[in-house]
C-alpha cells in the first residue's frame, strides 16, 4: 500500500489513497479538486524521498469543536473565559 507525507499549511500528514483528513480552511468550494506536494512517499519497507504530487478533493468547510481560553488573577476578582472555534475543511485522499 502506498502512503504519501504531504504537507498542508505548514503541517505535515501520512496519508493513503482514500483517506479523510481535517485539515487548516483551504481555498476552493466543496468538489473542487486540489493538487498537493508530497514531501515523501513511502511504499511498504521502501522509502523513497521524491517530489510528486497526491491529488485531494475538497469535502466541506466545517469548524473545529471549541477551545476554551480561562484567564484569572488570584485574590483580584478577576477572571475572563473565551472560546474559540478554528475553520477547518475536510477533504479525501484521491491519488497518491
Amino acid at each position: 500500500m502506498m502512503q504519501a507525507l504531504i504537507e498542508i499549511s505548514d503541517k505535515q500528514y501520512l496519508v493513503k489513497q482514500g483517506d479523510k483528513i481535517f485539515v487548516p480552511r483551504q481555498q476552493g468550494a466543496a468538489g473542487d479538486v486540489i493538487e498537493v506536494k508530497s514531501l515523501m512517499q513511502v511504499d511498504q519497507a521502501n522509502s523513497t524521498i521524491t517530489a510528486g504530487t497526491v491529488t485531494v478533493k475538497v469535502l466541506e468547510h466545517v469548524r473545529d469543536e471549541t477551545i476554551v481560553v480561562f484567564r484569572k488573577s488570584r485574590r483580584k476578582r478577576f477572571q475572563k473565559r473565551n472560546g474559540h472555534r478554528q475553520h477547518m475543511t475536510q477533504v479525501e485522499v484521491l491519488s497518491v
